[in-house]
């Protein structure tokens, strides 16, 4: 541990855009405004190390982890800590403190609040992961204005998924890989571009509203990078789609929502959105509306 707590902070920052794939999803937040929130829900713990908390390794490891533990305690002895344990990236620790998770450098200094993503096998790594990750407000999905989506019918289309997307975003063109193999699914997909990373998506998202059959265009320009004509006077429904993911707080792309409201940012795989779309299944009301021409 050679490196400065600034230098491993300014790597982690690096490494972390790159694992993690979702625009606008916050990275870090202000330890001081989290604080409060600690103190009330954390009592005071200031008893030795304990090893159940220490992941096993090499003697070096283990010290590295103890020396992360004993600063953290130091620094904040009115939070509970669980579980510590050293990430993919060197010189980068994982702190769970109830149900919130944060990644450390080993002064303990430096805190970065989100989750960590391995987007090679498409996972989110972050241990405890289900039990971690702060519960999101449900979205009412019968309130949705699906007719200014896209409509994909997969089999019989029985679970209901909204996407919100963006034609040039590379990671939601590996959910639509994903997606592509989940069957039984009916998807409504709004149209999302985020023209500050990706000038040129608005106008795809036009081509591809305007197209006669939008579900086919979509997965053409997603799959196989085919860009329909645009049609001139015609412009996708950016107007209402924009404000609602305002919103509804979605910041990036892409962005899930199932039947039942729950909530899910980020490329997945396609066997986790299929059990994710289980949990609580929920079918496609016969008049739902879809935006398919």
């Amino acid at each position: 541990m050679n490196m400065s707590p600034q230098t491993r902070m300014n790597a982690l920052l690096t490494k972390l855009l790159l694992l993690s794939c979702v625009p606008g999803l916050a990275l870090a937040q202000n330890v001081q405004s989290d604080s409060t929130q600690f103190e009330e829900t954390i009592r005071s713990k200031s008893d030795a190390v304990d090893a159940s908390v220490i992941d096993s390794g090499d003697l070096a490891r283990r010290n590295d982890l103890v020396a992360v533990q004993r600063n953290l305690r130091l620094m904040y002895p009115k939070t509970r800590f669980g579980m510590i344990s050293a990430t993919p990236l060197p010189g980068i620790y994982e702190a769970e403190m109830g149900r919130n998770v944060a990644f450390v450098e080993e002064s303990g200094r430096y805190f970065i609040f989100g989750r960590m993503f391995d987007m090679e096998k498409q996972e989110d790594i972050t241990s405890g992961a289900a039990a971690a990750q702060p519960a999101s407000p449900a979205v009412d999905f019968a309130s949705l204005p699906l007719q200014h989506a896209i409509k994909s019918v997969h089999g019989q289309g029985r679970r209901a998924l909204v996407v919100f997307s963006d034609p040039d975003c590379p990671y939601c063109k590996k959910l639509e890989q994903e997606l592509a193999k989940v069957d039984d699914v009916t998807v409504y997909t709004f149209l999302m571009p985020l023209e500050q990373l990706h000038p040129d998506s608005r106008a795809k998202a036009d081509a591809v509203w305007c197209s006669k059959d939008r579900s086919a265009a979509w997965s053409a320009l997603m799959l196989d990078g085919k860009v329909p004509k645009k049609t001139k006077g015609c412009e996708a429904p950016h107007e209402a789609v924009l404000p609602l993911a305002e919103k509804l707080g979605v910041s990036g792309t892409p962005f899930l929502v199932a039947g039942d409201g729950r909530t899910m940012p980020g490329a997945a795989a396609a066997a986790r959105i299929s059990t994710w779309l289980d949990a609580v299944m929920k079918p496609v009301e016969a008049n739902v509306q879809g935006g398919t021409q």
